[in-house]
Parts: structure tokens; C-alpha cells; sequence
């Protein structure tokens, strides 16, 4: 059976102005990693779907120089064809696609770009184009530097698309926004974390506000804590040395999983337009301390129980005696009536037991009396993989005792959305820029905000060379004293075998 797509909303609809016909889409970085695995997939899937505008066209621009068919050859290396039309359709969109190479810190690269482009674009009025930099950020500035000094229209308009990370810390974050801030509008810039791209990510909004018996009980008054989690069963996989630069806190936590956090606590916006949701996300962000030390636990991986599973400084792209955290829990509060008290915890680990990120909101203990020990309800958003929304709940087991039983009100999505396909992140993301929707991406104040309540606390594990994190084995759930550490926070964790995710039958198979 054939995808379903749910079309999205309009531009008009969101109060922004979505790009015309006749566009032109620039991936810089196009011979690259990110390029391959996610951009251009991602384009494709749009361009499948009939998203893209009318007679676009993509342009590839990095500084390998290959001919056409081996660029092609690159570009599609990790699109999935799984049917004849799609095969079909990979080729008329390989038709849209032209290559140009060029250096990133030299004029000349992008005037070709430039005339490239206006060959492409003919004699037109006005020109839009939309610059996706998939690169490193040590070339952040001066590419966005050069496609406003030589790429940017005379007539028409011009955005670019920036990938994390925005910086090391609040001082580096600020030294990038001057540099962009001169030469590209607010308006212009689109600053990604594809996790707001994630479909449960973004159904949290009309998960919260869309549902008043959700909204009734989602403050300090019932919610005991809320969990969000990131889980890689992998380890560096060789690329230790990339990820020592920033460790976990800065790769995951300081940006994915605390734009999670807003979208789970902030209040109503007064509408779906960009701007009323990241100032709500701001208010948050303002409303949290910066991160107290002793609400810290960090970890770095070992070696897997069996042996057969490297540690992390196993890793020979790793520095000798490193103390980069590959494991982090993170207690954080909000400061506002509706949260004050309430612990917000942020985990987040590789070489873990197994993949998953997820947000679990824990709600007190019912009140004692006709119960004792009866476990307390949680609402889980699924995240990745196997999207899901389900609520564990008490009830009562069938028979003639008034025993209890722990069960859920489950939505799992390939189960109830089952002929509906849910887009990739970057397809979401990409989409909305095309669209000019900034609901989904970090503005300039909320990066701010952001590095304000990190920054202390990386400085601090930077600069006390004392502190080593505590080893875990490669392929357990982290540090041992994780559990301890999450329950003086009033955690509950269920004990072994009171709880058990449920394998349903349909037609006799699992």
C-alpha cells in the first residue's frame, strides 16, 4: 500500500512567506557526510511528495572536484528506492541537480556559483535562494560571509540554513551571532536542531494543549519529575577524537534534549506563529538557574563485561588520559509558578543498553489510605524509535480478588497511523524553511538563553582536572550509582518484573 503524507500547513497559514517557483536550493558541504546521509535524502523525499517548488533546482557546492556522474553517484549513495516509481522519481530529481566546486574561503568559488545560478534562473525579475550549510562550523563565518558578499540577490530574497553546534560556550555562541548578525537578518537565518523536526517533538504541542485533561494535571501540584532521555547502544565507532572536542553535554544535552525540556514546560503561545512559540520557550529558558554541580553525574564508557566491546579510550582518535564525558545526568529546575520544585532530569549516554530517547513524566503518589504501594502513573512520549504516547495506569486485575495490575493507554504510531508515513526530521525541517516557518528553529535570544545555564557548568568540568567521570561498562544502563542519584530526586523507579512493555498479537503474529 502506498505512503500517505499529511500536508502540511501552508505558508500563508503560519504567517510566513514561502519560496516561489523558479527557486534555487545551494547544499554547501555537498561532497560531505551530513550532505549524503540527511540533505539530500531529505530533499529527495520532498521533492517525491510534490513539497519542493515548482521548477527548483539544487545546486552542490564544496571544494572536491568531481565530474557529474560522480557527484550523482555520491548524492544518492544513501536514498532509498524501494519501488519502481521511486527509482523513476530519483531520476528526474537527479535531473534537478547540478555540481560546482569551489573553495570555501576564496571569491572566486562563489562568483562561479553566482553565474551558475543566474544560468539556471534566466532572466528574471526576482531571485530566491535558500543556502543549506551542511559544514563544519570553523567555516560557519566565512562561507556565510561570501554567499552575502557574492551569492546574495540584487532583486528577490535569500536564506541560509546553519547546523549545530552555534558555538562552545556563551562566549563563542556570541562571537558567531556577531559575525552573522552584520551581513544576515534574523529573519534570514534558520539556525537547525533537527530534533524539532522529530514528529513526537513536534506533537507535544498538541498533545499539551489540545487535550484539557493533560493540561489540568501537567504542573508542581502533580507531577513528582519528568525524564528525558537519549540512549546509543554504540560507542565513538572510531571518531573519538571528533567527539572529545565537545563530550556528551555539548552534543546532546545542551541543545536536543533542552529544546525537549521547553516544548514540555513552556506555556500556551497565543498561537501557532513562529514568534509566540520561541517567546514562550524563551520564558523558560530565562526562568532556570544555571546547573549546580552537585545535581551533576558524569560517566565515560568502558569496556563491555565480555571483553568484546572497547572502551571509550580504547579509541586510538582518543587523547590519552581523556576525561570527556560520554554519559551525563543533569538536574535542572524552573523557576515559575507552574514547575518551581519540580526536578526536570536530563540523561543522556553512549554505549548504552540499547537506543532510545524518550520523556517520561512521573506524577506523585496517589493518596494513601485504600492503597498501599500502588505505583504511580506516567505519561511516555516515545520519541525514537517506534514513535508512541502511552500512560501507565493502575488498574484492576480480572478475576474475583481486587488485586492491581499496572497497564497503559497505548497510541503507537505504526499501529494507528499505520498507512501514514512520518517524515524524516531534516524532510520536516528543510520544508519549513522552504515555507519561511522559523516555529521549529533556535532563535538568536534562545541560544543565548540556553548557553547562560550550560556555560558555568562546562567551564567548571573543564577547569577541575580532579574531576574524572565515573566508568560504566560498555552496554550497561551507566554509572551504578545512577539509580541512587535519580531517586534522592524522588524518582520511583518500578521494581524488576512489576511493569513489562507489552507485545500485542494481530492475526496470530507478533
Amino acid at each position: 500500500m502506498a505512503d500517505t503524507i499529511i500536508t502540511p500547513p501552508k505558508a500563508a497559514e503560519t504567517g510566513a512567506v514561502a519560496l516561489p517557483a523558479n527557486s534555487i536550493i545551494v547544499v554547501l558541504g555537498a561532497s560531505g557526510d551530513l550532505a549524503k546521509k540527511k540533505t539530500y535524502p531529505a530533499l529527495f523525499g520532498l521533492f517525491r511528495y510534490g513539497f519542493l517548488p515548482k521548477n527548483v533546482k539544487i545546486i552542490g557546492y564544496a571544494r572536491t572536484k568531481m565530474d557529474d556522474a560522480e557527484y550523482k553517484k555520491r548524492i544518492s549513495s544513501y536514498i532509498k528506492t524501494p519501488t519502481d516509481a521511486a527509482e523513476a522519481q530519483l531520476k528526474e530529481f537527479l535531473a534537478l541537480t547540478t555540481y560546482v566546486s569551489g573553495q570555501y574561503d576564496q571569491d572566486d568559488g562563489f562568483i562561479s556559483l553566482t553565474k551558475h545560478m543566474e544560468e539556471l534562473e534566466g532572466d528574471v525579475d526576482e531571485r530566491h535562494r535558500l543556502f543549506y550549510m551542511a559544514l563544519p562550523p570553523n567555516v560557519f563565518t566565512t562561507v556565510a560571509q561570501h554567499l552575502k558578499k557574492n551569492c546574495y540577490p540584487n532583486a528577490g530574497g535569500a536564506r541560509i540554513i546553519i547546523e549545530k553546534p552555534f558555538g562552545h560556550d556563551l562566549a563563542s555562541s556570541r562571537e558567531l551571532q556577531a559575525a552573522l548578525q552584520p551581513i544576515w537578518t534574523e529573519d534570514e537565518i534558520f539556525r537547525i536542531d533537527h530534533y524539532l523536526g522529530k514528529e513526537m517533538v513536534k506533537n507535544i504541542l498538541i498533545l499539551r494543549f489540545g487535550n484539557e485533561f493533560l493540561g489540568a494535571a501537567w504542573n508542581k501540584n502533580h507531577v513528582s519529575s519528568v525524564q528525558i532521555t537519549f540512549k546509543e547502544p554504540f560507542g565513538t565507532e572510531g571518531r573519538g577524537g571528533y567527539f572529545d572536542q565537545f563530550g556528551i553535554i555539548r552534543d546532546v544535552m545542551q541543545n536536543h534534549l533542552l529544546q525537549v525540556l521547553t516544548m514540555i514546560a513552556m506555556e500556551r503561545p497565543v498561537s501557532f506563529s513562529a514568534e509566540d512559540i520561541r517567546d514562550e520557550k524563551v520564558r523558560v529558558l530565562r526562568a532556570m538557574p544555571i546547573i549546580d554541580p552537585k545535581n551533576v553525574v558524569i560517566g565515560q564508557y568502558d569496556k563491555s563485561l565480555d571483553g568484546t566491546k572497547p572502551g571509550y579510550q580504547d579509541d586510538d582518535t582518543v587523547p590519552k588520559g581523556s576525561r570527556c564525558p560520554t554519559f551525563a545526568a543533569i538536574v535542572m529546575y524552573i523557576k515559575n509558578d507552574r514547575w518551581d520544585g519540580v526536578p526536570f532530569i536530563l540523561k543522556a549516554g553512549k554505549a548504552l543498553d540499547n537506543a532510545k530517547v524518550e520523556v517520561r513524566v512521573q506524577f506523585k503518589d496517589v493518596t494513601s489510605g485504600i492503597f498501599k504501594d500502588i505505583p504511580r502513573n506516567e505519561l511516555v512520549l516515545r520519541i525514537q524509535p517506534d514513535e508512541s504516547v502511552y500512560i501507565k495506569m493502575n488498574t484492576k486485575l480480572p478475576g474475583l480478588t481486587m488485586k492491581t495490575s499496572v497497564t497503559e493507554l497505548d497510541l503507537t504510531y505504526k499501529r494507528r497511523f499505520s498507512e501514514l508515513k512520518i517524515p524524516e526530521a531534516y524532510e520536516a525541517l528543510i520544508l519549513d524553511a522552504i515555507n519561511g516557518d522559523h516555529s521549529n528553529f533556535v532563535r538568536d535570544d534562545e541560544l543565548d538563553a540556553s548557553w547562560k545555564i550550560f556555560t558555568p557548568l562546562l567551564h567548571y568540568l573543564d577547569e577541575n582536572t580532579d574531576i574524572v567521570p565515573a566508568r560504566y561498562p560498555y552496554g550497561s544502563r551507566g554509572p551504578a550509582f545512577l539509580d541512587d542519584f535519580l531517586a534522592s530526586y524522588g524518582y520511583a523507579r518500578e521494581q524488576e518484573g512489576m511493569y513489562q512493555w507489552p507485545t500485542t498479537k494481530v492475526n496470530g503474529n507478533l
